[in-house]
């Protein structure tokens, strides 16, 4: 199997741990990721404030790179780890088919960079390729330390199945949930999965934005989680950089690691944890996961 690879700017910045996982785990399970030649911005938030237009384009010329590079005779299989850039690139694609006024100007402005846009891409986030493609069946034959004991709360965030529901269910999602029992962990039931974390409000309104992240780390560690898994950049970066501003905000001891589902699936497939970025983490999960995983017998360094 093979995608193209969108890794965005989080993944080359400050969710680099996310693309080293990502990498280290389809690598061991033979997925091929070929990396989108010259990729821009998706659009994002900040595009979408100004001008939707410049940021539809902006996801648009993605969208012909990808056809330009696609090897294969079927519809480009694009891969987009990031929950923004996973929204951005598929919230573009659905208006530019909806709106034909606006797919027109967007080729019109493509076509002066010598791209052409010709047919759609599909927009796919790793855990929908995990969990319809390589299947639970395959991630459980390559587990080599089987994470028994180790619970952890699964943190989809507000953008993956929101607005649009392409692989998941929109209120209780759970392919997250069914990767991390494949690899032997409790994916422990609670009911925030989907609650936003606060977003960029850390950075503009922070009492509100630490009130939010502040909600879904005590409801994790109230109900037994040792580490939470997530699959967005800014999430991981709320939950984990402000947990100290928390404790003095709210005067209780929160330290729980925030971790992206890749890195809990590289440690059960038995990749060395530097491999998968675990030394970039603010809070530890190597405690975590010698004390409550079965990890073969060897130790856990971050």
């Amino acid at each position: 199997m093979n995608y193209l690879y969108y890794p965005g700017c989080s993944l080359k910045g400050t969710g680099k741990a996310y693309e080293e996982s990502l990498l280290a785990v389809f690598d061991t399970i033979n997925v091929f990721l070929e990396e989108l030649e010259d990729w821009n911005c998706c659009g994002a938030t900040a595009y979408m404030s100004i001008s939707e237009l410049k940021a539809f384009a902006l996801s648009a010329r993605n969208f012909a790179l990808a056809e330009r590079q696609n090897r294969n005779n079927r519809t480009a299989q694009l891969l987009v780890p990031c929950a923004a850039c996973y929204l951005g690139l598929n919230k573009a694609q659905r208006y530019l088919n909806e709106y034909p006024e606006l797919l027109s100007i967007v080729k019109e402005a493509l076509d002066e960079a010598d791209l052409i846009l010709s047919g759609p891409i599909s927009i796919r986030h790793p855990l929908d390729v995990i969990y319809n493609d390589i299947g639970l069946k395959t991630i459980k034959n390559n587990v080599v330390r089987p994470l028994e004991g180790l619970k952890v709360a699964c943190y989809y965030g507000c953008q993956i199945v929101r607005p649009y529901a392409d692989f998941d269910d929109q209120f209780k999602p759970y392919t997250m949930d069914r990767i991390i029992q494949a690899l032997g962990a409790e994916a422990i039931d609670w009911p925030l999965k989907t609650r936003c974390c606060g977003g960029s409000l850390t950075g503009t309104i922070k009492d509100v934005g630490l009130r939010l992240s502040y909600i879904l780390i005590n409801e994790a560690k109230r109900r037994g989680c040792d580490m939470i898994a997530t699959a967005c950049p800014l999430c991981q970066f709320n939950l984990e950089c402000y947990q100290r501003e928390m404790r003095k905000q709210y005067g209780q001891k929160l330290d729980i690691p925030i971790v992206y589902f890749t890195q809990i699936m590289g440690m059960a497939l038995g990749i060395n944890p530097r491999k998968l970025g675990l030394h970039r983490l603010f809070i530890s999960p190597s405690n975590a996961f010698e004390k409550k995983a079965t990890v073969g017998g060897a130790h856990v360094h971050s």
